[in-house]
């Protein structure tokens, strides 16, 4: 098993939101991440559309699993979301990650969210901060 599988199963493991929203690893690597969840009814609006913060969280998964699978423990220091098309229950939404820069203290992430369409319907953007403490010794 990789590290940065070893470092997500642990992370997700003890994250009740992200089991709650029941998010799927699609794929994990060094800096990458790809993850999948099904909008269901409790997670709309008074709108009958998707909370906002249902892209949202899941970005910020995506955000957290990738920075965090190099084994060194990582937190978001900045997050932007922009939301381009509604999301009703029942669509499948997919993350995927891009690591755009990394240096010893600080990572830039975008995330790209799309549909079960492959439509964009969301893009996020997340700086973390990269602490010096190691997921396993």
């Amino acid at each position: 098993m990789s590290l940065g599988k070893k470092v997500v199963d642990k992370m997700i493991n003890e994250d009740a939101f992200s089991q709650w929203l029941g998010i799927k690893i699609l794929e994990i690597s060094e800096g990458f991440c790809k993850l999948q969840l099904q909008v269901r009814d409790e997670m709309t609006n008074g709108f009958s559309i998707a909370h906002g913060g249902i892209s949202y969280s899941l970005a910020d998964s995506c955000l957290a699993f990738a920075s965090n699978s190099y084994g060194i423990q990582s937190f978001s220091l900045e997050t932007s979301i922009s939301h381009t098309k509604k999301v009703e229950s029942g669509d499948i939404l997919i993350a995927t990650s891009k690591e755009i820069n990394k240096t010893n203290r600080t990572a830039l992430y975008y995330i790209t969210i799309t549909n079960q369409n492959k439509e964009e319907i969301a893009h996020f953007k997340g700086t973390v901060y990269r602490t010096e403490k190691k997921w396993f010794s």
